[in-house]
């Protein structure tokens, strides 16, 4: 029998790994036009958002003002007179009560819950805002199973995760080695490529977004369709430390 690998870190990106974001986002800006329609924006569902679709790749996801932007683009007779703070208004609330029944795939939980016991250390290694990253792991209901000294964002590093000291530094924060070390995320460029330059044992996981059909510099150790599949590599190969 081979001898397994001692594994002291198993980290995870946030979006389109623990959950499609990809879906979700979709989903929240659809419920967001619904009721910013209902509050009487007058535009048919399906315009409304092929326009608000193009705010955000003008603008990138986590631009703050896309529903005001949006907006700025309507026809003015669209609005009705209607104070246009109002229309926003209406839009960012339903746009947050979607949020807050914000879930992970079922299989993550049960792969938390099982490496967890098993003894495994279990951490986050995310791009984006501090609060808007933290937020999603609160709603992800997910912290139980986490060691809170191994949550790592990127905007608190003042590093990107498509340089490798990002996955440096979270090793040496931690007093691991960096082939102790396993990452799982979704995009070559961010989640595999840097982290096999730093070191770490690497896992792609082709589930969900469009980022992991993108051709990366170097191969995953691991693919992965689902969390079953990572339980799987996990119990064969490797041992907690």
């Amino acid at each position: 029998m081979a001898t397994k690998r001692l594994l002291r870190l198993i980290s995870f990106d946030i979006d389109d790994t623990l959950y499609s974001s990809t879906d979700f986002a979709r989903l929240a800006r659809e419920n967001a036009l619904k009721a910013m329609i209902q509050a009487g924006l007058d535009m048919d569902l399906k315009t409304a958002l092929g326009e608000l679709n193009e705010v955000v790749a003008e603008f990138s996801s986590n631009d703050s003002n896309h529903l005001d932007r949006f907006l700025q683009r309507v026809p003015e007779r669209c609005l009705g007179g209607i104070n246009p703070a109002i229309l926003v208004a209406a839009g960012v609330a339903a746009y947050h009560d979607t949020h807050s029944s914000l879930m992970p795939y079922e299989d993550a939980l049960e792969a938390f819950k099982r490496l967890h016991a098993g003894g495994f250390r279990l951490g986050i290694v995310s791009q984006g805002y501090t609060v808007k990253q933290a937020v999603k792991l609160v709603r992800l209901r997910l912290l139980p199973y986490l060691d809170k000294r191994a949550i790592f964002l990127s905007d608190q590093l003042g590093l990107s995760k498509v340089n490798p000291k990002f996955y440096q530094r979270c090793a040496e924060k931690l007093g691991i080695a960096p082939q102790e070390c396993m990452h799982v995320g979704d995009r070559p460029d961010r989640d595999v490529d840097p982290a096999n330059a730093a070191g770490w044992l690497t896992v792609l996981n082709r589930r969900s977004g469009r980022y992991h059909e993108q051709p990366g510099a170097t191969p995953p150790a691991y693919v992965i369709q689902n969390f079953w599949d990572l339980i799987e590599i996990v119990e064969r190969d490797f041992e907690r430390a």
